[in-house]
Protein backbone atom coordinates (compact mmCIF):
# COMPACT_ATOMS: atom_id res chain seq x y z
CA UNK A 1 0.00 0.00 0.00
CA UNK A 2 2.83 2.36 1.07
CA UNK A 3 4.81 1.54 -2.10
CA UNK A 4 1.65 2.09 -4.36
CA UNK A 5 1.16 5.75 -2.39
CA UNK A 6 4.77 6.55 -3.42
CA UNK A 7 4.31 5.51 -7.05
CA UNK A 8 1.33 7.71 -7.39
CA UNK A 9 3.14 10.50 -5.65
CA UNK A 10 6.02 10.17 -7.71
CA UNK A 11 3.79 10.18 -11.35
CA UNK A 12 1.82 13.26 -10.74
CA UNK A 13 5.35 15.32 -9.97
CA UNK A 14 6.86 14.25 -13.21
CA UNK A 15 3.63 14.88 -14.54
CA UNK A 16 3.50 18.52 -13.50
CA UNK A 17 7.21 19.12 -13.92
CA UNK A 18 6.66 17.72 -17.65
CA UNK A 19 3.45 20.28 -18.50
CA UNK A 20 5.52 23.18 -17.23
CA UNK A 21 8.49 22.86 -19.17
CA UNK A 22 6.25 22.35 -22.08
CA UNK A 23 3.98 25.66 -21.75
CA UNK A 24 6.94 27.14 -21.10
CA UNK A 25 8.90 26.30 -24.30
CA UNK A 26 5.33 27.16 -25.86
CA UNK A 27 5.16 30.71 -24.60
CA UNK A 28 9.16 31.35 -25.63
CA UNK A 29 8.01 30.60 -28.89
CA UNK A 30 4.83 32.52 -29.26
CA UNK A 31 5.09 35.61 -27.01
CA UNK A 32 1.59 36.62 -28.18
CA UNK A 33 0.24 33.21 -26.06
CA UNK A 34 1.07 34.85 -22.73
CA UNK A 35 -1.70 35.68 -20.58
CA UNK A 36 -2.23 39.00 -19.52
CA UNK A 37 -2.04 39.69 -16.48
CA UNK A 38 -4.50 39.76 -13.65
CA UNK A 39 -5.71 42.76 -12.36
CA UNK A 40 -4.47 43.37 -8.65
CA UNK A 41 -6.53 43.45 -6.01
CA UNK A 42 -8.45 46.60 -5.64
CA UNK A 43 -7.15 47.83 -9.03
CA UNK A 44 -9.71 48.16 -12.11
CA UNK A 45 -9.05 46.62 -15.33
CA UNK A 46 -7.57 48.49 -17.33
CA UNK A 47 -10.28 50.17 -20.05
CA UNK A 48 -10.98 48.77 -23.08
CA UNK A 49 -9.96 50.00 -26.41
CA UNK A 50 -11.99 51.17 -29.32
CA UNK A 51 -11.00 50.53 -32.54
CA UNK A 52 -12.33 53.10 -35.08
CA UNK A 53 -13.70 52.32 -38.08
CA UNK A 54 -12.00 51.23 -41.14
CA UNK A 55 -12.39 54.30 -42.80
CA UNK A 56 -10.40 55.86 -40.49
CA UNK A 57 -7.74 53.84 -40.09
CA UNK A 58 -6.85 54.05 -43.77
CA UNK A 59 -7.30 57.97 -43.70
CA UNK A 60 -4.18 59.67 -44.23
CA UNK A 61 -2.98 62.57 -41.92
CA UNK A 62 -2.87 66.10 -43.61
CA UNK A 63 -0.03 68.32 -42.52
CA UNK A 64 0.11 71.56 -44.44
CA UNK A 65 3.87 72.57 -45.47
CA UNK A 66 4.81 75.93 -45.96
CA UNK A 67 6.80 76.64 -49.54
CA UNK A 68 9.24 78.52 -48.71
CA UNK A 69 11.20 80.57 -51.69
CA UNK A 70 14.28 79.11 -53.15
CA UNK A 71 17.38 80.74 -51.42
CA UNK A 72 19.32 83.37 -53.94
CA UNK A 73 21.91 84.33 -51.47
CA UNK A 74 25.19 83.12 -53.31
CA UNK A 75 27.55 81.81 -51.26
CA UNK A 76 30.91 83.32 -50.95
CA UNK A 77 32.98 81.70 -53.83
CA UNK A 78 36.20 82.30 -55.28
CA UNK A 79 36.21 83.39 -58.46
CA UNK A 80 37.55 80.78 -60.96
CA UNK A 81 40.85 81.74 -62.44
CA UNK A 82 41.71 81.21 -66.43
CA UNK A 83 44.65 79.37 -65.43
CA UNK A 84 43.09 76.62 -63.60
CA UNK A 85 40.69 75.91 -65.85
CA UNK A 86 42.56 76.10 -69.53
CA UNK A 87 44.72 73.31 -69.22
CA UNK A 88 43.79 72.17 -72.65
CA UNK A 89 44.66 75.46 -74.40
CA UNK A 90 47.35 75.78 -72.81
CA UNK A 91 48.96 72.45 -73.01
CA UNK A 92 48.74 72.79 -76.89
CA UNK A 93 50.29 76.18 -76.85
CA UNK A 94 53.17 74.77 -74.91
CA UNK A 95 55.04 72.50 -76.83
CA UNK A 96 55.22 75.18 -79.68
CA UNK A 97 56.59 77.93 -77.06
CA UNK A 98 58.77 75.65 -75.93
CA UNK A 99 60.11 74.81 -79.33
CA UNK A 100 60.72 78.61 -80.14
CA UNK A 101 62.58 79.88 -76.60
CA UNK A 102 64.63 76.45 -77.26
CA UNK A 103 66.00 78.52 -80.20
CA UNK A 104 68.94 81.08 -80.12
CA UNK A 105 67.63 82.77 -82.99
CA UNK A 106 64.10 84.02 -84.73
CA UNK A 107 64.36 82.11 -87.57
CA UNK A 108 61.74 81.01 -90.60
CA UNK A 109 60.69 77.47 -88.37
CA UNK A 110 60.09 80.39 -85.38
CA UNK A 111 57.22 81.60 -87.81
CA UNK A 112 56.37 77.91 -88.88
CA UNK A 113 55.49 76.89 -85.28
CA UNK A 114 53.43 80.12 -83.74
CA UNK A 115 51.31 79.73 -87.20
CA UNK A 116 50.43 76.38 -86.61
CA UNK A 117 49.93 76.73 -82.86
CA UNK A 118 47.14 79.79 -83.66
CA UNK A 119 45.57 77.72 -86.22
CA UNK A 120 45.57 74.47 -84.55
CA UNK A 121 43.69 77.23 -81.94
CA UNK A 122 41.39 77.62 -84.00
CA UNK A 123 42.38 81.29 -83.87
CA UNK A 124 41.46 80.94 -87.81
CA UNK A 125 43.48 81.66 -90.93
CA UNK A 126 42.36 85.14 -91.53
CA UNK A 127 43.13 86.05 -87.50
CA UNK A 128 46.54 84.30 -87.68
CA UNK A 129 47.80 86.01 -90.69
CA UNK A 130 46.89 89.29 -89.45
CA UNK A 131 48.42 88.48 -85.92
CA UNK A 132 51.89 87.32 -87.34
CA UNK A 133 52.53 89.85 -90.35
CA UNK A 134 51.92 92.33 -87.21
CA UNK A 135 54.36 90.61 -85.12
CA UNK A 136 56.89 90.47 -88.03
CA UNK A 137 56.79 94.39 -88.59
CA UNK A 138 57.18 94.56 -84.70
CA UNK A 139 60.06 92.48 -84.78
CA UNK A 140 61.71 94.84 -87.60
CA UNK A 141 60.56 98.09 -86.07
CA UNK A 142 61.16 97.29 -82.33
CA UNK A 143 64.84 95.52 -83.24
CA UNK A 144 63.18 92.36 -81.67
CA UNK A 145 66.05 89.15 -81.56
CA UNK A 146 65.45 87.04 -79.06
CA UNK A 147 63.01 84.01 -78.73
CA UNK A 148 62.17 85.49 -75.26
CA UNK A 149 61.36 89.25 -76.42
CA UNK A 150 59.28 87.55 -79.45
CA UNK A 151 56.79 85.54 -77.18
CA UNK A 152 56.22 88.31 -74.97
CA UNK A 153 55.12 90.65 -78.21
CA UNK A 154 53.19 88.19 -79.30
CA UNK A 155 51.20 87.92 -76.19
CA UNK A 156 50.74 91.82 -76.09
CA UNK A 157 49.56 91.56 -79.69
CA UNK A 158 46.74 88.87 -79.08
CA UNK A 159 45.98 91.25 -76.09
CA UNK A 160 45.98 94.01 -78.15
CA UNK A 161 43.45 92.62 -80.87
CA UNK A 162 41.14 91.66 -77.86
CA UNK A 163 40.66 95.04 -76.48
CA UNK A 164 38.74 98.13 -76.83
CA UNK A 165 35.52 96.17 -76.79
CA UNK A 166 33.05 96.62 -74.17
CA UNK A 167 31.57 93.21 -72.40
CA UNK A 168 29.72 94.49 -70.03
CA UNK A 169 26.13 92.72 -70.43
CA UNK A 170 23.57 96.02 -71.08
CA UNK A 171 21.41 97.46 -69.00
CA UNK A 172 19.00 100.33 -69.17
CA UNK A 173 16.75 101.99 -66.84
CA UNK A 174 12.87 102.19 -67.73
CA UNK A 175 10.94 99.31 -69.59
CA UNK A 176 11.96 95.96 -68.93
CA UNK A 177 14.99 95.00 -70.30
CA UNK A 178 15.01 91.95 -72.83
CA UNK A 179 18.10 89.60 -73.26
CA UNK A 180 17.19 87.47 -76.06
CA UNK A 181 19.78 84.38 -76.23
CA UNK A 182 20.41 82.17 -79.91
CA UNK A 183 22.13 79.70 -81.10
CA UNK A 184 21.83 75.98 -82.26
CA UNK A 185 20.74 73.33 -80.08
CA UNK A 186 23.00 71.37 -77.66
CA UNK A 187 25.42 74.71 -77.14
CA UNK A 188 23.99 75.03 -73.23
CA UNK A 189 21.47 78.06 -74.25
CA UNK A 190 18.56 76.95 -71.83
CA UNK A 191 21.30 76.05 -69.05
CA UNK A 192 23.02 79.37 -69.43
CA UNK A 193 20.40 81.51 -69.29
CA UNK A 194 19.62 80.15 -66.21
CA UNK A 195 23.04 80.58 -64.82
CA UNK A 196 22.77 84.46 -66.01
CA UNK A 197 18.85 84.49 -64.03
CA UNK A 198 20.57 83.48 -60.91
CA UNK A 199 23.22 85.74 -61.39
CA UNK A 200 21.15 88.36 -62.07
CA UNK A 201 18.36 87.66 -59.06
CA UNK A 202 21.73 87.58 -56.69
CA UNK A 203 22.06 91.17 -57.94
CA UNK A 204 18.82 92.56 -56.55
CA UNK A 205 17.02 92.32 -60.47
CA UNK A 206 13.42 90.60 -60.65
CA UNK A 207 13.74 88.29 -63.46
CA UNK A 208 11.40 87.00 -65.69
CA UNK A 209 12.06 83.73 -68.03
CA UNK A 210 10.46 83.28 -71.32
CA UNK A 211 10.45 79.24 -72.48
CA UNK A 212 10.01 80.67 -76.57
CA UNK A 213 11.83 77.47 -77.52
CA UNK A 214 8.72 75.80 -78.04
CA UNK A 215 9.74 72.83 -80.37
CA UNK A 216 12.75 71.28 -78.29
CA UNK A 217 11.14 68.52 -76.04
CA UNK A 218 11.55 69.10 -72.36
CA UNK A 219 13.06 72.74 -73.33
CA UNK A 220 10.14 74.46 -70.93
CA UNK A 221 10.80 72.17 -67.91
CA UNK A 222 14.23 72.83 -67.88
CA UNK A 223 14.22 76.50 -67.76
CA UNK A 224 11.64 75.95 -65.05
CA UNK A 225 13.89 74.25 -63.23
CA UNK A 226 16.42 76.87 -63.35
CA UNK A 227 13.64 79.20 -62.78
CA UNK A 228 13.30 77.78 -59.57
CA UNK A 229 16.06 77.77 -58.50
CA UNK A 230 16.76 81.54 -59.17
CA UNK A 231 13.18 82.84 -57.77
CA UNK A 232 12.31 83.61 -61.33
CA UNK A 233 8.89 83.63 -63.33
CA UNK A 234 8.49 81.35 -65.92
CA UNK A 235 6.10 82.01 -69.29
CA UNK A 236 5.59 79.47 -71.35
CA UNK A 237 3.28 78.73 -74.33
CA UNK A 238 2.11 75.32 -76.38
CA UNK A 239 4.27 73.09 -77.56
CA UNK A 240 4.81 73.72 -80.75
CA UNK A 241 3.45 77.20 -80.65
CA UNK A 242 4.14 80.79 -82.07
CA UNK A 243 7.89 81.86 -80.06
CA UNK A 244 6.89 85.55 -80.48
CA UNK A 245 4.04 85.42 -78.73
CA UNK A 246 5.52 83.84 -75.47
CA UNK A 247 8.37 86.40 -75.43
CA UNK A 248 5.46 89.39 -76.24
CA UNK A 249 3.73 87.69 -73.39
CA UNK A 250 6.35 87.42 -71.34
CA UNK A 251 6.99 91.21 -71.91
CA UNK A 252 3.67 92.08 -70.91
CA UNK A 253 3.91 90.35 -67.76
CA UNK A 254 6.97 91.41 -66.66
CA UNK A 255 6.20 95.29 -67.52
CA UNK A 256 2.49 94.49 -65.38
CA UNK A 257 4.33 92.82 -62.17
CA UNK A 258 7.49 95.59 -62.01
CA UNK A 259 10.30 92.89 -63.34
CA UNK A 260 13.19 94.42 -64.66
CA UNK A 261 14.56 91.55 -66.86
CA UNK A 262 13.35 89.41 -69.38
CA UNK A 263 15.51 86.03 -69.92
CA UNK A 264 14.09 84.57 -73.63
CA UNK A 265 15.25 81.36 -74.88
CA UNK A 266 15.11 80.58 -78.58
CA UNK A 267 15.31 77.62 -80.61
CA UNK A 268 17.72 76.30 -82.49
CA UNK A 269 17.07 74.55 -85.06
CA UNK A 270 20.10 74.96 -87.58
CA UNK A 271 18.82 72.29 -90.06
CA UNK A 272 15.83 74.05 -91.16
CA UNK A 273 18.36 77.37 -91.15
CA UNK A 274 15.79 79.58 -93.18
CA UNK A 275 12.85 79.07 -91.21
CA UNK A 276 14.75 79.38 -88.15
CA UNK A 277 16.21 82.56 -89.09
CA UNK A 278 12.83 84.36 -90.01
CA UNK A 279 11.34 83.18 -86.79
CA UNK A 280 13.80 84.90 -84.69
CA UNK A 281 13.93 87.93 -86.81
CA UNK A 282 10.45 88.03 -85.91
CA UNK A 283 10.98 87.22 -82.28
CA UNK A 284 13.43 90.15 -82.28
CA UNK A 285 10.88 92.79 -84.09
CA UNK A 286 8.44 91.56 -81.50
CA UNK A 287 10.91 91.76 -78.14
CA UNK A 288 11.80 95.42 -79.29
CA UNK A 289 8.41 97.08 -79.09
CA UNK A 290 6.73 98.49 -75.78
CA UNK A 291 6.52 97.98 -73.16
CA UNK A 292 10.01 95.72 -73.73
CA UNK A 293 13.02 96.87 -74.92
CA UNK A 294 15.86 94.38 -76.66
CA UNK A 295 19.65 95.31 -74.78
CA UNK A 296 21.19 92.15 -75.48
CA UNK A 297 21.22 89.39 -78.20
CA UNK A 298 23.81 86.36 -76.70
CA UNK A 299 25.05 83.80 -79.04
CA UNK A 300 25.61 80.90 -77.26
CA UNK A 301 28.64 78.95 -78.62
CA UNK A 302 29.77 75.37 -77.52
CA UNK A 303 33.83 76.12 -77.81
CA UNK A 304 34.40 72.83 -78.46
CA UNK A 305 33.09 73.20 -81.78
CA UNK A 306 35.89 75.67 -83.18
CA UNK A 307 35.55 76.78 -86.11
CA UNK A 308 32.16 75.88 -86.71
CA UNK A 309 31.50 78.35 -84.15
CA UNK A 310 32.84 81.23 -86.28
CA UNK A 311 30.01 79.76 -89.08
CA UNK A 312 27.39 79.89 -86.54
CA UNK A 313 27.87 83.32 -85.42
CA UNK A 314 27.73 85.28 -88.97
CA UNK A 315 24.19 83.08 -89.74
CA UNK A 316 23.27 84.53 -86.53
CA UNK A 317 24.29 87.91 -86.77
CA UNK A 318 22.65 88.70 -90.15
CA UNK A 319 19.68 87.55 -88.93
CA UNK A 320 19.38 89.19 -85.33
CA UNK A 321 22.32 91.42 -84.79
CA UNK A 322 24.07 89.90 -82.08
CA UNK A 323 25.68 91.89 -79.47
CA UNK A 324 27.66 89.48 -77.48
CA UNK A 325 29.07 85.95 -77.27
CA UNK A 326 28.79 83.08 -74.45
CA UNK A 327 31.10 80.62 -75.01
CA UNK A 328 30.26 77.78 -73.16
CA UNK A 329 32.85 74.81 -72.59
CA UNK A 330 36.00 77.03 -72.84
CA UNK A 331 37.67 74.49 -70.03
CA UNK A 332 36.99 71.61 -71.59
CA UNK A 333 38.97 72.57 -75.29
CA UNK A 334 42.27 73.21 -76.65
CA UNK A 335 40.18 75.44 -79.41
CA UNK A 336 39.85 78.60 -77.33
CA UNK A 337 41.09 80.97 -80.49
CA UNK A 338 37.22 81.24 -81.52
CA UNK A 339 37.13 83.75 -78.80
CA UNK A 340 39.68 85.74 -80.70
CA UNK A 341 38.48 85.02 -84.12
CA UNK A 342 34.93 85.80 -83.48
CA UNK A 343 36.15 89.29 -82.27
CA UNK A 344 38.65 89.65 -85.33
CA UNK A 345 36.48 88.44 -88.00
CA UNK A 346 32.97 89.58 -86.68
CA UNK A 347 33.46 92.11 -84.35
CA UNK A 348 31.65 90.97 -82.09
CA UNK A 349 32.89 90.53 -78.27
CA UNK A 350 32.91 87.82 -76.02
CA UNK A 351 31.23 88.79 -73.03
CA UNK A 352 30.98 85.21 -71.13
CA UNK A 353 32.43 82.14 -70.84
CA UNK A 354 31.69 78.68 -69.04
CA UNK A 355 34.86 78.02 -67.13
CA UNK A 356 32.68 74.72 -65.77
CA UNK A 357 29.37 73.06 -64.51
CA UNK A 358 28.47 75.45 -61.87
CA UNK A 359 26.55 78.89 -61.57
CA UNK A 360 29.63 80.51 -60.23
CA UNK A 361 32.05 79.17 -63.45
CA UNK A 362 30.06 81.31 -65.47
CA UNK A 363 32.38 84.45 -65.65
CA UNK A 364 32.49 87.52 -67.61
CA UNK A 365 35.45 87.53 -70.01
CA UNK A 366 38.89 88.76 -69.02
CA UNK A 367 40.66 89.22 -72.27
CA UNK A 368 44.10 89.40 -70.60
CA UNK A 369 43.75 86.59 -68.13
CA UNK A 370 42.75 84.87 -70.79
CA UNK A 371 46.01 85.44 -72.60
CA UNK A 372 48.26 85.09 -69.55
CA UNK A 373 46.54 81.58 -69.10
CA UNK A 374 47.07 80.17 -72.32
CA UNK A 375 51.16 81.23 -72.00
CA UNK A 376 52.11 80.49 -68.30
CA UNK A 377 53.69 77.42 -66.85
Amino acid sequence: MAVALIIVVALLVIGGVTYAVTTGRRRARHPGLEAPPRPRPHEAPPPAVEEAPPSEQMAPATVEIEELPYAVEPEVVEKPRFRDRLGKARSLFAGYVGSVLSRSTIDDETWDDLEEALIRADVGIAATTALLDDLKSRVKSDGITTPDALIDALKDDLKQSLAGVDRALRFESGPPNVWLFVGVNGVGKTTTIGKVGRQQTAEGRRVLMAAADTFRAAAAEQLETWAARASAEVVRGAEGGDPSAVVFDAIERAAARGHDLVLADTAGRLHTKVNLMEELRKVRRVADKAPGQVTEVLLVIDATTGQNGLVQAKQFTEAVEVSGVVLTKLDGTAKGGIALAIQSDLGIPVKLVGLGETVDDLVAFDADEFVDALFEE
